[in-house]
């Protein structure tokens, strides 16, 4: 991969720094100026990025691939869930809903940021929303909830305070933090492949396959997918991570074709071990479907009355953390791992990027497809070579078309688009060469941020711990005097964050 700036530190001040943000420029770029080659390139700053307009279209393909089953899992998530009056979100609906304001989002973040980080709708405030919030509230109400939080990112965007607590973490954070992404997502990648599955007893809490065994044909399927993938990225084959989904897809399909495994649940509840995760790999009976949009605009800010403005607070404090965080970590792995980032960490037109994050969970909520962010899987088109906000465009526009084809969404299994997952995770581990272990007061909180993210599976949580160590043991380690105020602030803040079920507790008493 890329490193982030191959010569030399960056020693431009900050208005040299705006200007090239500005231009779409990245920090490597400016130390080796390339003339663009049409109007499209010199807007994104293709050439200037060492990328080609075929990289970015690939990377762009390859992110959609790997992303495609949101298009399924979120519907399966919110649909799932049944608020106080009874009422519950139609699958199709919010099929439609999930890939529309992915794509939407997507396309705008391309153009205005200009980087490649693709968006949809996040996996721990849509569980949040089905499990916890629903349960007090409407639906309309939960993403009146959703639309609130994002207003007060992008106000927060708006004012540069996001940006401040942005700079003000330290660069050996922003390091850890893409490490534990890398660990996260290949955790991820391990869950939904089967290879790692929860043992249901009290130790060990995981395992490895069933009962110990990696004997299932979806599980294979993955890790040939996965050495396929990791022989043809050890070679540097352009297209290598396109090559294997294709590869382990065709795979999934003819052994799905001769063996007939079906799902691991089927329609009526009951468990198939041997079969297929999210979706089974098999050509649709229809192709076309009209997109059903009847959700966009149900939104109700009834909560605050429902519930009480105490509580209804609450659970927008909780929703603004998981966001803000869990944006701040994902675009900070990515940027580092894209060779966007400048010796602070930064990445160009930072703001408008921050400002952009939180219109997504605006959209998201006004959708009903719950809040909309950067994903985390962008990494997987990344490490085929995406560098701009062209990537997005491409991925976007399979997004939009995708409202259309939800059936042929749903043909890449996920146990294959797994092996993407692993794979990028494992290039983002090799950012820990960067930091100095040597200190125990930066080796603690970096070691709580890489571990805590996929052990319990929030990005948020990783960095909280990471924030707080760092304060803690950095401060009375007698180097108080290093420690930005702004990061005590947030770490304060985390502190509430974790303990705020005792809080709802105490407020609902």
């Amino acid at each position: 991969m890329d490193e982030m700036n191959p010569n030399g530190p960056d020693t431009r001040t900050e208005n040299e720094l705006e200007t090239a943000v500005e231009r779409g420029a990245d920090a490597r770029a400016l130390d080796a100026p390339a003339a663009p080659r049409s109007a499209l390139d010199r807007f994104f700053g293709i050439t200037a990025r060492g990328s080609t307009v075929a990289s970015e279209v690939r990377g762009g393909v390859v992110t959609f691939v790997t992303m495609a089953y949101i298009v399924i899992l979120n519907p399966i998530i919110l649909s799932s869930g049944t608020d106080v009056a009874g009422q519950t979100l139609g699958f199709p609906q919010v099929a439609a809903v999930t890939a529309l304001t992915a794509g939407v989002m997507t396309i705008l973040f391309g153009l205005v940021a200009r980087v490649p980080f693709a968006f949809a709708a996040g996996l721990g405030i849509n569980s949040f929303l089905a499990v916890s919030v629903v349960g007090q509230v409407t639906w309309p109400e939960a993403m009146g909830l959703v639309l609130v939080n994002g207003l007060i990112i992008v106000l927060l965007a708006a004012t540069g305070l996001r940006r401040l607590i942005f700079t003000a973490v330290p660069m050996q954070l922003k390091l850890a933090i893409t490490v534990g992404i890398g660990l996260f997502i290949a955790f991820i990648g391990f869950v939904d492949a089967g290879f790692v599955t929860a043992t249901g007893a009290a130790s060990p809490p995981v395992g490895l396959g069933v009962a110990g065994s990696v004997g299932t044909v979806p599980t294979i399927v993955f890790v040939v997918t996965l050495l396929l993938t990791g022989v043809l990225v050890a070679r540097k084959v352009k297209g290598g991570i396109l090559i294997g989904l294709l590869s382990g897809t065709v795979l999934a399909l003819v052994l799905e074709a001769v063996l007939d495994l079906g799902p691991k649940v089927g329609a009526d509840g009951t468990v198939n071990p041997q079969g297929w995760g999210l979706s089974v790999p098999e050509l649709p009976a229809q192709w076309v479907s009209l997109p059903d949009l009847s959700l966009v605009g149900q939104v109700s800010l009834g909560s605050f009355e429902r519930i009480g403005v105490l509580a209804a607070l609450m659970l927008v404090f909780t929703l603004v953390f998981t966001n803000f965080f869990d944006a701040l970590g994902t675009m900070t792995g990515l940027s580092k791992e894209a060779g966007l980032a400048d010796a602070k960490g930064e990445f160009p037109r930072l703001r408008s990027a921050l400002v952009v994050e939180g219109v997504g969970a605006v959209a998201g909520g006004f959708t009903s497809s719950s809040s909309n962010t950067v994903f985390i899987e962008s990494g997987s088109g990344i490490g085929e070579g995406a560098r701009t906000g062209l990537a997005n465009l491409v991925t976007g526009g399979l997004f939009l078309l995708a409202m259309f084809l939800t059936p042929l969404t749903s043909i890449v299994p996920s146990e294959v688009a797994a092996a993407a997952l692993v794979i990028v995770g494992a290039l983002m581990m090799a950012q820990i060469r960067s930091i100095d272990l040597s200190d125990f007061s930066v080796l603690l909180p970096v070691f709580l941020t890489v571990t805590v993210m996929p052990l319990t599976y929030s990005i948020a949580n990783g960095i909280g711990a990471g924030f707080i160590g760092w304060v803690v043991v950095r401060s009375l380690g007698g180097k108080a005097r290093e420690i930005s105020p702004l990061l005590w602030v947030v770490a304060a803040g985390f502190l509430v964050y974790f303990a705020r079920g005792p809080v709802e507790a105490l407020l609902a008493g």
